[in-house]
């Protein structure tokens, strides 16, 4: 009997980064089904609303190669991860690692999560090399002081984020 590798990739994705969409494709890669979990995390004040966040990472999905993007479901979430995860029936918390100072950060989540439930794994994908200093805040502070964001988001995303910010064309 065969069982099918389901992980979650949660963040608050405010806005989608290349970063967040290289570790989604990878992460495909090594789960059988990838759950992208859209935080509504109304705590950090996000600049996009959960409706806008979920559409942005759908359409980032959508762009990947078809028999990847199949595999992903996107999806809100508004309680606590590890119970996300179990209603998701996923066994895996996939968690993206950018520099050593992400690590300490995620380190306690990942120990806390297990203390919450044994059953869930947490595994890191390092960022690649050209995505590791990529941030959505950073993305969002650029954007907010007219400097071009086109190497960190997809056009979609950018001009959405320009829209948003009143920096449009």
């Amino acid at each position: 009997m065969s069982r099918t590798r389901n992980g979650v990739y949660p963040g608050t994705f405010d806005p989608v980064t290349n970063g967040h969409t290289d570790i989604i494709f990878r992460a495909a890669q090594v789960v059988d089904t990838l759950i992208v979990g859209v935080a509504v995390n109304a705590g950090k004040d996000p600049l996009f609303s959960l409706d806008e966040r979920l559409d942005m990472v759908k359409n980032e999905v959508a762009a990947l190669d078809p028999e990847t993007s199949k595999r992903i479901t996107i999806v809100p979430f508004g309680n606590l991860l590890v119970d996300f995860v179990e209603e998701q029936n996923a066994k895996v918390i996939i968690r993206g690692l950018r520099a050593v100072s992400d690590f300490e950060y995620e380190f306690q989540m990942a120990a806390m999560n297990a203390r919450l439930n044994k059953r869930v794994e947490t595994v890191f994908l390092m960022a690649s090399d050209r995505h590791q200093f990529i941030s959505s805040r950073f993305v969002k502070e650029i954007g907010k002081l007219g400097g071009d964001v086109e190497h960190f988001v997809s056009k979609a995303v950018r001009d959405r984020l320009a829209d948003r910010q009143g920096l449009g064309d």
